[in-house]
């Protein structure tokens, strides 16, 4: 089977050895190929590797015919891959209310030496708060997909390719009438994308190639999994995502297999890209820039930054050598920290190199020999660099720590017309080039909760209950989910949400409440339509703005539920109006649990019927428990309907905020979901925001507080 042989061992006869030999060296093919460190093996490995690509491609009988077509031409030179939150603030501005491309890819090709495609991130970790499905998402994208269809115009008026993302995990949520591969093929056609990430996914479904050649010719599809070989035939790209590499770098066997094959390099936990560029700069092959994980800032270094910046414009330059088939990985150099690859073709030869120590290696790099008229360049530093020795040509540079290094030798045509103006560009950048290894930091900021005027004991509105300051350690719980949590004192802020991922995280902190009422229950569609008759309230952007309305009025029998499709400037406009504002994130789970801090405001133990707990498949009356009311009588923290709290956050990257309390709704089949359900009061969910018609959600609503300007006696709550 082809398997046996893509993840076999085959003996390597080394030096002339017997294959049964001790002496022989056994080569394993997988992902990425490790090489021997024996370097006087490297000759034999390479023989082999050779081999096991001539009997893979005869097995396969590969033809490469999709790599030849014209629509696909693209592919080679796609080495920089861009992951995009879409809800990113640098991506789209939620002031202005646009997308902000140009400054985006501007800043792009000023830290990483800009992108060749983005990856266009839509739904997760959002989706599954409520039933929205992935496709769902596109179309609330701001514009709808006619917007996407904008954006992805004015990409490609950058050179600049687009990828849509495909979860095909998602099937808990609303199913669509029709298959994942029609709505698949219907969205590329609509946006115009060029590509399909594949999330989760070693490959695509058979059927999906025939059905995009038919919509849009030229899309791509991107695995996220390891790419079997068999289907790099019809999958262009590919991630290498966590690819352990020898110490003598290995090869990309896919990238070796079919060398106009895209793959992109990724760790996205790590702080230090070392490993990738490495492995990309010694295959010919990409990197994926992804800062914001799912709505985590994992920035990248200035030193790693700088690498990258060096590395693209030579493998755009010279992308006929880096897909080519005059490949040779391994080749002799004169330090033993520092290994080499040779590109070669029509008279010229490049070298790609690498530091693998932590220290400046200077001197004489590579010893060649010398062909009489070609000149030789360092392509890092952007300088001639011409020493002749007894016939050799001796390379001379310098590489710093863990850094890289590149010559090309030639004359002529071969190293092409604008060749000063491209050492001069390459020199510029080498000069501005930043060594520090230090990650970008960032800070997170909370937006501060407008208070109300101090209302004195008579004049608590109807409907809210008093609470007294409080002095509480205080016990929160979120589940560690890739897009994290906000920043912890006392916690490890190093810490990446990938470690135990799933898992739930608790924490405790001193919180200091002072008097606040807050209302007995969540504001309901009945006062939200009040609200609107006395203002007439509209917001800016009305996309999916009381949804579950019909023609503006609140359907027969849901008066008295919860008003869920308002975001949380809809809610702050009620609470002004009603002279309240919302609550923040600990005045709301003090007045769930009480003083005693209970799990569940009715009791430390889960009990049915007492909440809305989804088997009606809506929301309820906000009275319909009352056996489930909190200690201060409060009805609904529980279940029904998410609550919006006044915690809005932003790191500048992510504007986010806490929802309280769960909701009816829980989207089954997949742990990628959010979490849903009715939770416990300690329980935070951090929600991403982005723009009102993707915040706006059929399970989000919200109460409200105000501030007490007097002491409320012990029997309300007082002090602790």
């Amino acid at each position: 089977m082809l398997s046996v042989l893509l993840w076999g061992i085959i003996a390597v006869s080394v030096n002339g050895a017997d294959p049964g030999s001790p002496d022989v060296y056994r080569i394993e093919i997988k992902p990425l190929v490790a090489a021997p460190s024996d370097r006087s093996q490297w000759d034999s490995w390479r023989a082999e590797l050779t081999a096991a690509r001539q009997r893979m491609r005869q097995r396969l009988n590969y033809d490469g015919d999709l790599y030849r077509r014209e629509e696909f031409a693209w592919v080679p030179s796609c080495y920089s891959c861009c992951f995009v939150m879409m809800c990113d603030q640098r991506f789209y501005d939620p002031v202005s209310r646009r997308y902000t491309i140009e400054e985006y890819l501007d800043e792009g090709r000023a830290e990483f030496g800009g992108y060749d495609a983005v990856v266009l991130w839509h739904a997760y970790p959002r989706i599954g708060f409520d039933d929205r499905n992935q496709f769902d998402f596109y179309r609330d994208m701001p514009g709808g997909l006619a917007g996407l269809r904008q954006l992805s115009r004015t990409l490609r008026e950058r050179d600049v390719k687009v990828f849509i993302n495909y979860n095909p995990w998602d099937t808990g949520t609303r199913r669509e009438a029709r298959s994942d591969v029609e709505m698949l093929a219907e969205f590329v056609s609509a946006i115009e994308a060029d590509g399909i990430f594949l999330d989760t996914l070693h490959e695509g479904m058979r059927e999906l190639r025939d059905r995009l050649d038919a919509v849009r010719p030229g899309v791509v599809l991107e695995s996220e999994l390891t790419l079997p070989v068999e289907r790099v035939a019809d999958h262009h790209m590919s991630w290498a995502q966590w690819f352990a590499d020898s110490e003598a770098p290995g090869v990309l066997w896919n990238k070796w297999f079919e060398r106009r094959h895209m793959m992109h390099q990724i760790r996205r936990w790590d702080r230090d890209h070392t490993g990738e560029l490495h492995i990309a700069w010694m295959n010919g092959s990409g990197m994926l820039v992804w800062e914001n994980v799912f709505g985590t800032l994992v920035g990248w270094s200035q030193r790693d930054r700088s690498i990258l910046r060096s590395m693209l414009p030579i493998q755009r330059r010279y992308v006929g050598l880096f897909s080519g088939q005059e490949w040779t990985p391994l080749v002799p150099t004169e330090n033993p920290d520092v290994y080499a690859s040779l590109w070669e073709s029509d008279g010229l030869r490049l070298w790609t190199l690498v530091n693998r120590s932590a220290q400046q290696i200077e001197g004489t790099l590579l010893r060649v020999p010398h062909r009489e008229g070609d000149g030789c360049f360092d392509l890092i530093a952007g300088c001639e660099v011409t020493r002749v020795r007894d016939g050799e040509l001796l390379l001379d540079g310098r590489i710093p720590p863990r850094g890289i290094g590149a010559f090309a030798m030639g004359a002529g045509k071969p190293l092409g017309a604008d060749f000063a103006a491209f050492l001069a560009s390459q020199a510029a950048v080498y000069g501005a080039a930043d060594w520090n290894a230090a990650s970008e930091d960032f800070e997170e900021t909370l937006r501060p909760a407008e208070r109300t005027r101090g209302y004195g004991p008579d004049e608590i509105p109807e409907g809210m209950v008093a609470i007294g300051s409080a002095h509480v350690r205080m016990k929160t719980e979120y589940r560690n989910r890739e897009c994290g949590f906000y920043r912890v004192a006392g916690q490890d802020q190093s810490a990446h949400p990938s470690r135990d991922l799933h898992a739930i995280v608790r924490f405790e902190r001193e919180v200091r409440l002072r008097p606040y009422a807050i209302d007995l229950t969540p504001v309901t569609n009945r006062q939200y339509a009040e609200f609107l008759r006395q203002t007439g309230y509209r917001p800016v952007s009305a996309e999916n703005f009381l949804r579950h309305w019909h023609n503006g009025r609140v359907p027969p029998g849901l008066e008295e539920h919860p008003v869920v499709y308002v975001d949380l400037e809809d809610a702050r406009a009620y609470a002004r109006w009603a002279g309240k504002r919302l609550p923040t994130e600990h005045e709301w789970q003090y007045a769930a649990q009480g003083p005693d801090g209970r799990v569940y405001p009715w009791g430390n133990a889960w009990e049915d019927g007492r909440c809305n707990d989804g088997r009606s498949g809506g929301t309820a009356a906000v009275t319909a428990f009352p056996q489930g009311r909190s200690p201060f009588g409060c009805y609904d923290m529980c279940g029904n309907a998410w609550e919006w709290t006044e915690s809005e956050r932003s790191d500048g990257r992510t504007r986010f905020c806490v929802v309280k309390g769960g909701s009816y709704y829980k989207a089954h089949g997949s742990h990628w979901y959010a979490d849903g359900g009715p939770q416990p009061c300690g329980f935070a969910a951090k929600f991403l925001l982005m723009w009102p018609g993707l915040d706006r959600c059929a399970t989000i609503g919200f109460r409200c507080a105000v501030d007490l300007d007097h002491v409320v006696p012990p029997s309300l709550g007082g002090e602790l």
